[in-house]
């Protein structure tokens, strides 16, 4: 049975946000290492999502490595038009 989220739990900010996208982006290059590429687009989209959020000068914050594999690389296995599975 999964873990429960707390309920009392803020949304993260600032220097908390940024960890967690790179924390969540090299969880799914991990993944695309082994091979697990159900579990990596699922880590993939969090990863996106939460870096869609960030503003333009937080991204830049981002390792640049990270933002490159997220955005483009990935993007050709994960992208629109792209079988699930």
């Amino acid at each position: 049975m999964p873990a429960k989220k707390k309920a009392n739990a803020k949304p993260l900010t600032g220097t908390a946000l940024i960890k967690e996208v790179c924390r969540r982006i090299r969880v799914a290059r991990s993944y695309w290492d082994a091979h697990n590429n159900r579990a990596c687009r699922g880590e993939r989209e969090k990863a996106m999502a939460l870096y869609e959020s960030l503003s333009e000068a937080e991204r830049e914050k981002v390792p640049q490595v990270l933002r490159v594999w997220l955005r483009y690389r990935s993007e050709k296995y994960f992208g629109e038009g792209r079988n699930g599975g």
